[in-house]
């Protein structure tokens, strides 16, 4: 059963995002393919040299039993410390104590002497009705009233009377997705051979399923006779009355293995191989073929459906309430069409639930960093709700499982839903994260939202202009709101959770020091890109002792994988590119067209395209930058990236030479068609046609202009290194000149420190037109490794 294309054919699997968790930092060495999109809600406190430079920046909430008050701790500088206690529903924030009075009594009490702002305690516990307050100092609990300050030792141990405790809600809401319903299979689904009355245990046998009975287990009853080698059963689903079993016949995929050279073992000695399994682009996959028994009649049903086809994972069946009906989600090979079947067990008839089908893709592999299933089985109705593009934007839709057709869509307009975080059925709501909600926002920052089921009572729980994280109070009555931008240090406030209103501010981050220090934060830029209407945006890294007056050299950060955006938008104490920033080179990082978190149409870009890698974006974003800031040298830019990024990188002066005149490249993926199947599968399409040679590095080595330094590690275990080494060897045939680093024992994004001067070095002879100091002229006891 089809539905009609306003009325969401679909459902991306979320499930079938089982891959490798590479995440991408904006400076980082080892960005594999699944990169992330969504910054950490903690923020980095550090500065430069690793002194704790930022403060204010976080607040950790310990709330009262009745959840109306909290406390929490403030680390200021100096080693210095406060204690403040917030009145939620008055919205009221205060000192916990009078310090100066607290610290007189105790140095009187201990012989110590203590001053008001480094109190010896990191904790406190507010006891008799909140009229004294308990702390360790040293050794010894102490006790004081709050009336009088009188300080007395206390025998009690600690316990959590009024604080609730630790471990509450409070502390838990800055793991994502917490109360997200998995979806797809969901713990309905059973696997085991024994059924769920006891009466009958499944078993396979000569490659064909056999029941025992509980009351005559010497007999083994055959149920099925077309199993054999290659084509055996096996993977029990048992309906939850125990009249029914599903079972596939399963035929293995091809168990195709990468090699690998140790060339330097530890140990000394030979070099060692080292293989597993991979499966490359095109490979043949394992299939599932479905089969339905009926326990009482030894029926043996066939439905007609699809075999299921997937590298690695197998189907996951969801038994309906009626006992009768089981459902599981199917995404074709090629990544074109997702289904959610529904089968009859008693009669074998088969109908699409939802069925979306898509010109390019459909999101369904990798999508590790979404934060949500994309079919969410609801458990006290027979619906679900699901995540689909279809419509352009990724939104939520409510589906009428029963009758097999659309209830109504959840969220609607341009803008992205970037997570499920609860689904409230009682309610009927959905609490839920989303980008590009503000449209004088950047569109790539996360902001939180609660909407019923009917897509009625839309409520935004945060506002402020930046990248926002939640800690919810234990009964969800208020949270706090953390929020910053690669530009603004962290904002803290509270805000009520009925109609997201604020009632007081928290804190806003001090970086006196961090500015003391030199550091400046990068520029948010946006210029529009190929099309001149779509906004482009990225950040700008200056050196410290930057002249307008001058000229700078430019450096691209590139990953382009189309898997996430990755263009941080967090604040970082961090100096992300110090070490290329030093040398007098201006960085940047740009998320372009073909990667994801914006629109259906921005993402499709990459489609049978990674050779784009957003590049027509990247250049217009720079060349308008240059225009605005004629210090940004565009005669003289580089590039540099890993693994995805790598092929970026190297593709650049392949494709676009006239712009890029230097690329380091490190454990690139040169060639799809010799990296992991699932990423390029989803990208490039099944079956492997002309697109991948199009996209390919090896295929188009001849075009290289400009300088390349290749570098590998021979032990990568995401992407085989063999696709650096075919590089070079295309690079050779083709009389090409150009840099290589084997590093020995390396794995993804090998190299380290050393790799990471051999980049700069790089830069600083192509782009800066001087010569590096010659490391060879050291002596043996000097380092030749900055440590940044």
């Amino acid at each position: 059963m089809k539905l009609g294309a306003h009325c969401l054919r679909a459902a991306l699997l979320c499930a079938l995002s089982l891959g490798l968790n590479w995440l991408p930092a904006a400076n980082s060495d080892a960005s594999g393919e699944p990169g992330a999109s969504v910054d950490p809600p903690q923020q980095d406190s550090r500065g430069p040299q690793g002194p704790r430079r930022v403060f204010k920046d976080q607040v950790t909430p310990h709330w009262f039993a009745n959840n109306t008050r909290f406390w929490y701790r403030n680390d200021l500088r100096g080693g210095a410390k406060e204690f403040i206690v917030v009145h939620a529903e008055q919205g009221t924030r205060e000192a916990a104590f009078n310090p100066v009075k607290l610290a007189d009594s105790l140095s009187k009490a201990t012989g110590s002497q203590y001053s008001a702002e480094k109190l010896p305690f990191d904790r406190i516990q507010f006891v008799d009705d909140s009229k004294s307050i308990r702390f360790k100092a040293g050794e010894a609990t102490w006790k004081c009233t709050l009336s009088s300050y009188e300080c007395m030792k206390s025998a009690a141990a600690e316990t959590a009377e009024e604080n609730g405790g630790d471990e509450t809600e409070a502390s838990q809401q800055r793991r994502p997705g917490r109360d997200a319903r998995r979806g797809e299979g969901d713990e309905s689904e059973r696997t085991s051979d024994r059924s769920p009355n006891g009466q009958w245990t499944a078993l396979i046998k000569d490659h064909n399923v056999f029941l025992k009975s509980r009351d005559d287990d010497a007999k083994e009853i055959q149920l099925s006779s077309d199993g054999k080698e290659g084509l055996a059963y096996g993977r029990f689903s048992w309906a939850p009355d125990s009249k029914s079993l599903a079972v596939f016949r399963i035929e293995p995929g091809e168990r195709k293995e990468v090699y690998l050279i140790e060339s330097s073992p530890k140990g000394g000695g030979r070099a060692k191989l080292q293989t597993r399994p991979y499966a490359l682009p095109g490979d043949k996959f394992t299939t599932y073929e479905l089969n339905v028994f009926d326990v009482a009649t030894r029926l043996q049903l066939k439905p007609e459906v699809d075999r299921f086809e997937h590298e690695w994972l197998r189907p996951r069946l969801h038994w309906k309430k009626d006992g009768r009906h089981f459902t599981y989600p199917q995404a074709d090979r090629g990544h074109q069409r997702f289904r959610v079947i529904e089968v009859d067990s008693q009669t074998g008839a088969a109908r699409n639930i939802l069925d979306e089908r898509s010109k390019t893709f459909i999101w369904t592999a990798h999508t590790e960093n979404l934060n949500l299933s994309t079919v969410n089985w609801l458990t006290n109705s027979d619906e679900l709700i699901c995540a689909s593009e279809s419509n352009g934007w990724r939104h939520l839709y409510l589906i009428d499982a029963g009758a097999g057709k659309l209830s109504n869509p959840i969220t609607t307009g341009e803008w992205v839903v970037r997570g499920i975080d609860r689904i409230d059925e009682t309610n009927r709501q959905v609490w839920f994260r989303a980008s590009g909600v503000f449209r004088d926002q950047d569109p790539y920052l996360i902001h939180y939202g609660r909407v019923n089921f009917d897509g009625g009572g839309l409520l935004w729980l945060t506002a402020g202009n930046g990248n926002h994280s939640l800690q919810y109070s234990p009964d969800r009555r208020f949270l706090i709101d953390t929020y910053s931008r690669a530009d603004l240090a962290p904002v803290n406030e509270l805000r009520r959770v009925s109609d997201g209103a604020l009632v007081c501010q928290l804190e806003s981050a001090d970086i006196t020091e961090l500015k003391a220090s030199g550091w400046e934060a990068p520029e948010v830029f946006v210029a529009k890109g190929r099309d001149g209407k779509t906004d482009i945006w990225g950040l700008i890294h200056r050196p410290r002792d930057f002249d307008p007056n001058k000229k700078y050299p430019l450096i691209e950060d590139v990953y382009a994988g189309p898997q996430g955006s990755f263009v941080p938008k967090t604040f970082s104490a961090s100096s992300r590119y110090g070490s290329l920033t030093r040398l007098g080179f201006i960085v940047v990082k740009i998320d372009g067209m073909g990667t994801a978190n914006r629109s259906k149409a921005f993402h499709d870009v990459c489609w049978h395209n990674l050779k784009d890698a957003g590049f027509p974006d990247r250049i217009h974003w720079m060349k308008a930058a240059a225009a605005k800031y004629p210090g940004m040298d565009i005669s003289r830019v580089g590039i540099y990236g890993t693994s995805a990024g790598g092929q970026n990188a190297a593709g650049a002066v392949l494709f676009h030479p006239e712009f890029y005149k230097a690329a380091v490249a490190n454990s690139g993926c040169h060639d799809n068609r010799m990296d992991k199947a699932s990423w390029n599968e989803q990208w490039l399409g099944y079956p492997v046609g002309p697109q991948y040679a199009e996209c390919s590095n090896i295929d188009n080595a001849q075009r290289l202009r400009g300088k390349l330094l290749l570098i590998v590690g021979e032990l990568d275990n995401n992407v085989p290194p063999e696709s650096t080494y075919r590089f070079v060897d295309a690079l050779v045939k083709a009389g090409k000149d150009f840099d290589f680093l084997l590093v020995p024992n390396g794995g993804h994004g090998a190299g380290g420190a050393y790799a990471a001067r051999r980049r700069e070095d790089f830069f600083v002879r192509h782009l800066l037109g001087k010569e590096p100091p010659d490391r060879n002229a050291q002596s043996p006891g000097e380092t030749n490794i900055r440590n940044e």
